[in-house]
């Protein structure tokens, strides 16, 4: 019997150096993409997705994270005096249900691996799926509800992917491929960042994920792969042929926020769909294209 997913882990302990210096002051998941924080876009992904509890992964000078997700009452209640309905509406949107958000620290920077492992408590025999507030994806159904699809029909593990360019493979981990029926393909190995000569495919794996809880059993090992870390995807690659295990090409796009490149492609591409923003923004790009 498939278990129903209602759990996700945000992993949001890294120090964002590649913002410094707006990061010395704020968490990078606090970064606004037009009006709204890297976080909050994917809290709204999982719940969309039905998801409704959530587990930060912190660490030192993140409890803004936590903050940012609280009623702020006297705020509120100014807003409502002041009748700016709209405002209103836009930060009771970023709260969420009494008791559905914990935190806990990872005190040291071991590995996304070992961040899955430090929320042990919260997942505890439940899958649930990961979510890197990094990667922003813009879709009409989201990418987790997506992967949730994926995982009713499937069970197991599954994991969002998407093709890159056959020469950039030494970038990426790289799934070694099975059955592949042009969404959904068999994973039958993981291999990390292989020259483009030895690549077995050009599918790399995004910041989502649905993972069974028996991936802790590797993870409690805290055993240390690429770079000195705990790897998540070492853990994950013990797994296949014990549970089903697949890739979902995702349909949608794709930013790296954790790129300032990426950053800024997002700004564009999210605020171009907006009504009260569209206009102006492609009235602005016809200028800066022209002075190119």
């Amino acid at each position: 019997m498939i278990r129903p997913l209602k759990k996700a882990v945000l992993p949001v302990a890294g120090l964002g150096t590649r913002f410094l210096p707006a990061t010395k002051a704020m968490p990078k998941e606090m970064l606004p993409v037009v009006d709204k924080p890297l976080i909050q876009y994917a809290i709204d992904e999982a719940r969309e997705a039905g998801i409704e509890e959530f587990c930060l992964v912190t660490g030192r000078g993140k409890d803004s994270l936590i903050d940012y997700f609280d009623i702020a009452f006297e705020l509120e209640a100014t807003l409502k005096e002041r009748g700016k309905k709209s405002a209103l509406e836009a930060i009771q949107q970023s709260s969420v249900r009494a008791g559905s958000l914990v935190a806990v620290r990872q005190q040291e920077p071991l590995g996304l691996g070992h961040a899955i492992w430090c929320a042990r408590s919260f997942i505890g025999n439940d899958p649930f799926a990961i979510l890197l507030p990094d990667d922003v994806v813009k879709s009409g159904r989201s990418c987790v509800a997506q992967l949730v699809d994926a995982y009713n029909q499937t069970g197991g593990n599954v994991v969002a992917v998407t093709e890159v360019p056959h020469e950039h493979t030494n970038r990426y981990g790289i799934l070694d491929t099975g059955s592949d029926d042009g969404k959904l393909v068999e994973v039958k190995g993981l291999v990390e960042k292989p020259d483009p000569k030895d690549a077995p495919s050009n599918l790399s794996i995004i910041g989502r994920y649905v993972m069974m809880p028996e991936i802790m059993e590797h993870l409690s090992k805290l055993e240390k792969g690429a770079g000195g870390e705990v790897q998540l995807t070492d853990a994950m690659a013990k797994m296949i042929g014990h549970v089903p295990f697949h890739g979902l090409r995702y349909e949608g796009t794709r930013f790296d926020c954790g790129d300032k490149a990426g950053f800024l492609e997002a700004q564009i591409a999210l605020s171009i769909d907006r009504p009260d923003l569209g206009g102006a923004v492609k009235e602005f790009l016809k200028k800066y294209v022209n002075q190119i």
